[in-house]
């Protein structure tokens, strides 16, 4: 367990954690000022499904598919020609804005098309609301794929904080718009649609800004660490080939799960009012855990692992760093799992109900953030052993097992809305993300041998005692604190929740439940 269980992982992996929880943290703040504002209803659908359309590009050329591509081959190139490195790192940089510029172009052309295509149950207002949205924030991607490409460059020389940090500035404009525009544009003398009009235009606007900031933040580092910049689509660059052999089959999972996120849309604007919006809300709270254990522990497992792969640890060491890794985001993971399925409601009523998002909308929202608590020990895993594959420079299988659990979350998620209403699809997206690690994790020691042994198994029956003892302590502490006010409530609740976990998984000396003492000591 060495390789992978050596504290610079570890160090490592808090910095992205760190990162990651600014801004997340600064997104919940921006998501309670996004639900005083606009609340649950139509034009909180119109703003979510605006934001999920030009966020499909961003997230097939961005974070998930560019790092997974252009980090083994930059870093095994970094490792022994530096000058090469320099003109990979142009040339993917020349090629992804070409590229985004592209698309961002047909998107705001076709903006209405899309939105018929996306969200085929908006109407009237909404839908010319959604459209006018979505040709504003097109540009946003171009954008966000630079940034990937930051994160890219960053991630390989270690530098794990700034690019995880600097989506807080995406937020921070968001929130400045919006506060801004409820201040000085939605004047008490204008309609309510008017009001909520001016609100969404202003936030779309704000989030174009906060955009622009994130990337500004990031150049000067990468500027430095490439040794200048000077972007130029060519493929004829060594290495390219390579990241674009590996991307392609990346981009296709990415356009599965792309897919899988507009079909909750699709499926969430024929729920009827607030279908959409209630899905975002939850998703914010149910990304939390697995971004800030699930995708700080895989950033920066995979140059690592593209190490091993490489011959610099060998399979073993492969198979430790992946054991270390699961170990870690199971710690964390299947408490947070617990407490979104039993306590769903207590969290979103202290997190979200302010202003428009009233007592009605916790409860549903509450029921959707339940639902996906189910599979999230799942959603927080697959990127680890996705990562394992693509080190392996096999980037078609985790393609063919997205491709496989997308049929079945989809048409799982379109019989269960029809007895469950929304919570129906984040539990059909549930179901797929456990059959998705289950594979994953099948075919990964098929190929490199066992990757969970005895002791890993014993470590995840351990965590998962202790979660659910901890539930209980969490739900009799709900029973008592029935009066109380939102926040306080949950404060008690997931206080009690969370201290009886910590103790019972110390006085089993949990690695992680130890490390975790010794650091608020």
């Amino acid at each position: 367990m060495s390789a992978g269980g050596g504290g610079g992982g570890g160090r490592y992996a808090v910095r992205v954690a760190a990162g990651i929880t600014l801004t997340r943290v600064l997104g919940y703040v921006r998501e309670r000022v996004f639900a005083h504002y606009l609340g649950n209803g139509a034009v909180a659908d119109a703003c979510r499904a605006a934001l999920r359309i030009p966020n499909v590009v961003r997230n097939l050329l961005g974070e998930g598919t560019l790092s997974a591509s252009f980090i083994p081959v930059y870093a095994s190139l970094n490792e022994r020609d530096k000058d090469g490195a320099r003109a990979l790192a142009n040339a993917v940089l020349g090629l992804l804005a070409l590229a985004a510029a592209g698309m961002a172009v047909l998107g705001i052309a076709f903006a209405p098309a899309l939105t018929a295509v996306v969200a085929p149950g908006f109407a009237g207002s909404t839908k010319d609301l959604t459209i006018t949205l979505v040709r504003l924030l097109f540009p946003m991607t171009g954008l966000m794929v630079i940034s990937a490409w930051c994160l890219g460059v960053l991630n390989t020389h270690r530098k794990f904080f700034l690019p995880y940090a600097a989506p807080a500035l995406w937020n921070i404009a968001g929130i400045a718009a919006l506060v801004a525009a409820g201040t000085w544009l939605a004047a008490p003398d204008l309609p309510p649609t008017q009001q909520l009009h001016r609100l969404a235009l202003a936030l779309a606007w704000g989030t174009v800004a906060g955009s622009v900031l994130q990337v500004a933040v990031q150049l000067p580092a990468c500027w430095r660490l490439v040794r200048g910049l000077a972007p130029r689509a060519s493929f004829r660059v060594p290495g390219v080939r390579d990241v674009l052999v590996a991307w392609a089959p990346l981009v296709l999972g990415a356009g599965v799960a792309q897919i899988s996120a507009l079909v909750d849309t699709f499926l969430g604007s024929l729920v009827g009012t607030g279908g959409v919006a209630s899905l975002s809300y939850a998703q914010l709270v149910q990304q939390l855990p697995v971004s800030i254990f699930g995708v700080s522990i895989a950033a920066v497992a995979l140059p690592d692992l593209s190490r091993d792969a490489a011959g610099g640890g060998g399979t073993e060491a492969l198979r430790a760093r992946l054991a270390t890794g699961f170990r870690r985001i199971a710690f964390f993971a299947a408490p947070s799992a617990f407490a979104f399925a039993a306590f769903g409601d207590v969290i979103v009523g202290a997190l979200f109900q302010t202003g428009r998002f009233g007592s009605a909308d916790t409860s549903v929202v509450g029921g959707v953030l339940a639902a996906y608590g189910i599979g999230l020990f799942g959603a927080a895993s697959v990127k680890l052993f996705a990562s394992g594959f693509f080190a392996l420079r096999d980037t078609k299988t985790p393609v063919r097992i997205s491709i496989v659990t997308l049929a079945l979350s989809s048409g799982l998620a379109a019989l269960l809305m029809r007895v469950f209403g929304v919570a129906g699809i984040a539990l059909g997206s549930s179901i797929g993300a456990t059959v998705t690690l289950l594979t994953q994790l099948w075919l990964l020691e098929r190929r490199v041998g066992p990757v969970l042994d005895r002791i890993a198994w014993r470590y995840v029956a351990m965590v998962m005692a202790a979660s659910v003892v901890a539930a209980g302590a969490g739900m009799a502490a709900a029973m008592v604190t029935g009066a109380m006010g939102a926040v306080p409530r949950a404060a008690v609740v997931l206080g009690a929740f969370g201290l009886v976990y910590l103790a019972l998984t110390s006085s089993f000396k949990h690695p992680e439940a130890l490390r975790l003492w010794s650091l608020l000591r």
